[in-house]
């Protein structure tokens, strides 16, 4: 090595020092944001749009389950499939690719003419979304240093909710000048110019980024290590972890309960709280709404808790909290006879419900690490077969009780507490790397 080689080093770590932090990674926060809520636009939309699909098609509850359950089963076969390829070849070249996917199969929704047309339609959608949220992470692992992660995760959720929470207003606004098909094709373009625009902008590994001046190299150089490509991803100490299964088992708890709002929320207000689609419109935005504001204020009270009792326990508490108050405010939601007021209690119950989300991403990125992509993959599609299992349950419940709602609320409840239990065994915070082997 010669002595320009040798001081170059030297010299971009006295640069790095003299300079001020560029904020490029911030950027990549942005992109998550507006990703997110363009996933769950295309997501969302279908439930204010099934009670006309229902007539068109002349479904019944059941098929209808099906139809949106057929999202779920592809959205959570395809978590560890996405997140691997984002391990592999970069989020990048993947995100790109799914958005553009999923946003065809947002439009081809409208093209549609018959139950088994409509469930395979809705399966290659589903296809497409599993692979965002783990590629997002991915994303945030290599881009963000670990004290900004969890709040990057929270901002990330709390857009993706209200995303939700804002959908039926603007699918009742767009279906005042369109039918349901062409609500469709119009809400799958948002998807292609972010899809472009990315491309453009994101590089897998910050350092390469024109934008990152050698401060913010400097600054991530750890988070940036991640960004390399690997092929062998460790399933068996994955398997192996009871701190893996813990993670899939609460969040299969967590989407049985909040798959309820984004499929069955708006035949539940029609058929059981009496309400008209404008209105009901406004009341079934209100649990994603809430549930935002707690996915935000989850991400702020753990780093604060964090410095007060540590990671672990911060964690811990906020997710065993948030189980427990979803299920008491599900439980008050079937007592309360006014509709808003049900609502709003629902709504509570949504909040505490997505006071686990940003626990339960972070863990992933801590605990997975450099497969951190394949790892929250793998627990997005272990709790998304909750939420396969939530749409077809409730469809059953009213078919065999002639539309008891407040019974499917009270399974709801029973598999929160279930949550809540499963996350005083939880270690949200040792990386498998680090990890003891079972039995050492």
């Amino acid at each position: 090595m010669n002595r320009v080689e040798a001081s170059a080093p030297v010299a971009e770590g006295m640069a790095a020092g003299s300079l001020v932090p560029t904020r490029t990674r911030y950027f990549v926060v942005v992109f998550a944001v507006t990703l997110a809520v363009i996933q769950y636009i295309d997501r969302v939309c279908i439930s204010q749009a099934a009670p006309l699909i229902t007539a068109e098609f002349h479904f019944g509850p059941v098929q209808m389950g099906y139809v949106f359950a057929a999202f779920t089963w592809a959205y959570s076969l395809f978590e560890i499939p996405g997140g691997w390829l984002g391990d592999k070849l970069g989020p990048r070249r993947v995100l790109t690719r799914v958005v553009l996917w999923w946003s065809f199969f947002t439009a081809a929704t409208g093209w549609t003419w018959n139950f088994v047309s409509l469930v395979v339609t809705r399966a290659l959608f589903g296809a497409g979304e599993a692979g965002c949220f783990p590629n997002l992470t991915k994303a945030f692992t290599t881009w963000l240093p670990p004290d900004e992660r969890v709040k990057a995760q929270s901002i990330l959720w709390l857009s993706a909710r209200w995303g939700g929470a804002f959908t039926p207003l603007i699918v009742v606004l767009v279906l005042q000048f369109v039918g349901w098909r062409r609500a469709f094709e119009i809400f799958g373009l948002l998807g292609v110019v972010w899809a472009v625009v990315f491309y453009l902008w994101f590089r897998d590994d910050p350092r390469e980024h024109p934008q990152v001046n050698a401060a913010e190299r400097a600054l991530l150089t750890g988070a940036s290590n991640l960004a390399s490509a690997h092929m062998h991803v460790p399933w068996s100490r994955f398997l192996r972890s009871a701190t893996t299964w813990l993670l899939w088992g609460q969040y299969f708890c967590l989407s049985y309960g909040w798959y309820f709002y984004p499929t069955w929320l708006p035949t539940y207000l029609q058929e059981a709280r009496g309400q008209v689609m404008a209105k009901g419109a406004l009341l079934a935005g209100l649990p994603l709404f809430f549930g935002g504001i707690g996915c935000f204020v989850s991400g702020f009270l753990s780093a604060r808790l964090a410095r007060r009792i540590g990671v672990r326990w911060a964690r811990k508490l906020v997710a065993a909290f948030g189980f427990t108050g979803a299920c008491l405010m599900l439980l008050l939601s079937v007592r309360l006879a006014d509709p808003t007021f049900a609502m709003v209690a629902m709504g509570m119950a949504s909040f505490c419900n997505d006071l686990a989300m940003p626990p339960a991403w972070g863990a992933c990125m801590d605990v997975g690490g450099r497969f951190a992509g394949t790892y929250s993959g793998s627990m997005n599609m272990m709790g998304n077969l909750g939420g396969v299992a939530g749409p077809i349950v409730v469809g059953y419940i009213l078919e065999a009780t002639g539309h008891d709602w407040a019974l499917t609320f009270y399974v709801s409840a029973a598999v929160y507490l279930l949550g809540a239990i499963l996350w005083l065994f939880i270690d949200p915070v040792t990386p498998l790397d680090l990890a003891p082997a079972p039995g050492a």
